[in-house]
C-alpha cells in the first residue's frame, strides 16, 4: 500500500500537471470502485480542480462548489499519467480522469479490487471521512507522545493506526522501529519519555529521508507504478528477512500474520530475543529458538 512518502510524491506530481482547469470527464470501468452515490461521479465533470492534497493515505481533489473526490489506492492501486483521452487498460484498469493537460489512469493489479473512490459534497462530509491521525511531519514530540500513549497497543499497531498517525503503514513502521531500536511489540502506553522522543525522531527522519529520496528518483517526472512499492533496496529490515541487519549484521527476523508481516532485528530491537511467530513457533514448540 502506498504510504506517506509515495502519497506526497503523487500529490506534488498531480499539482504540477493539473492546473486550475476543469475535470473534463470521469470514466469508470471498475464496478466496485465507486463507494458513494450522492453526488454521482458525473456531477464532477466540468468543475475546476482548486487544490490537491491528502488525508493520510488518501488523495483528495478539491473542486468548485465544495465537491471532493477522495481516492484510496489501498494495497495494489497505482496511478499513471498519460496523454489526454488515453484508453483505460483492459487488464487492471479501473478509471480515467480526463483533464486538458492529460489523463490520470487508475490501475489495480490484483485479483481482489480494493481501491475506493468517494465523491463528497461539503467540508463537513470531508471531515467525517478523515480518520483523524496527526501529521507526523508537523507535530512536536509532546503531541506525538500524547497520541502514542493514549492507547494501550503494541507500537506496530499504534504507528499503523490511521486514527492515531497519518500515512504510516506496514513497511515504514518496520523501518521506524528499527531506527528507534524498539521492539514492535512494546506497549505504547508504557514507553518512557526517552523512548517516546527517540521514536518521534526516528519517525520524522525515516519519512523525511524517504521523501527526499523519492523526489530525487522521480526528478519532476510522474512516478511509475513499479516505483511505488513497499520493498525498497535502501530499507534496513522491511522485506529483508534472512538478510544481515545493516547496523549489526544479525539476520533480520519476521513474524507473519494474516496478509502482513513484521520484520525486525533481534539484536538492535529485542535484546537478542527471537519473537514467537504465530504459526511456525506453534509448530516447532520447544524447538523454537528463543534467542539469536
Amino acid at each position: 500500500m502506498p504510504e506517506l512518502p509515495d502519497i506526497l510524491i503523487y500529490v506534488q506530481a498531480l499539482r504540477d500537471r493539473i492546473g486550475p482547469g476543469p475535470l473534463v470527464r470521469c470514466r469508470i470501468s471498475g464496478p466496485s470502485l465507486v463507494r458513494t452515490y450522492d453526488p454521482p461521479v458525473d456531477a464532477l465533470e466540468g468543475l475546476s480542480v482548486l487544490h490537491i492534497d491528502h488525508q493520510g493515505k488518501r488523495l483528495v481533489f478539491e473542486l468548485t462548489d465544495e465537491h471532493f473526490l477522495v481516492l484510496h489506492l489501498m494495497i495494489a492501486g497505482r496511478l499513471r499519467w498519460e496523454a489526454a483521452g488515453a484508453s483505460i487498460p483492459r487488464r487492471g484498469g479501473l478509471a480515467a480522469f480526463d483533464f486538458a493537460s492529460g489523463s490520470l489512469l487508475l490501475i489495480e493489479s490484483a485479483i481482489r479490487k480494493r481501491a475506493a473512490l468517494h465523491v463528497l459534497r461539503g467540508r463537513a462530509a470531508l471531515r467525517d471521512h478523515d480518520p483523524g491521525g496527526i501529521d507526523v511531519l508537523e507535530c512536536d514530540a509532546d503531541a506525538f507522545s500524547r497520541t502514542l500513549r493514549s492507547v494501550r497497543r503494541t507500537l506496530k499497531r499504534a504507528l499503523t493506526d490511521p486514527r492515531l498517525f497519518c500515512g504510516i503503514g506496514n513497511a515504514y513502521s518496520d523501518e521506524i522501529l528499527h531506527r528507534a531500536r524498539l521492539s514492535p511489540f512494546l506497549r505504547s502506553a508504557g514507553l518512557s519519555d526517552e523512548q517516546c522522543v527517540r521514536l518521534h525522531e526516528a519517525t520524522r527522519s525515516t519519512l523525511v529521508e524517504s521523501i527526499e529520496r523519492r523526489r530525487a528518483d522521480v526528478n519532476d517526472g510522474f512516478p511509475s507504478p513499479r516505483s511505488v512499492t513497499a520493498f525498497r533496496p535502501e530499507f534496513a529490515v522491511h522485506g529483508k528477512f534472512g538478510e544481515p541487519c545493516p547496523v549489526c549484521g544479525t539476520k533480520v527476523q519476521r513474524i507473519r500474520y494474516a496478509s502482513n508481516e513484521t520484520n525486525y532485528c533481534p539484536k538492535c530491537q529485542t535484546e537478542g530475543r527471537v519473537l514467537a511467530d504465530r504459526s511456525l513457533s506453534r509448530l516447532l514448540k520447544d524447538d523454537w529458538p528463543g534467542a539469536i
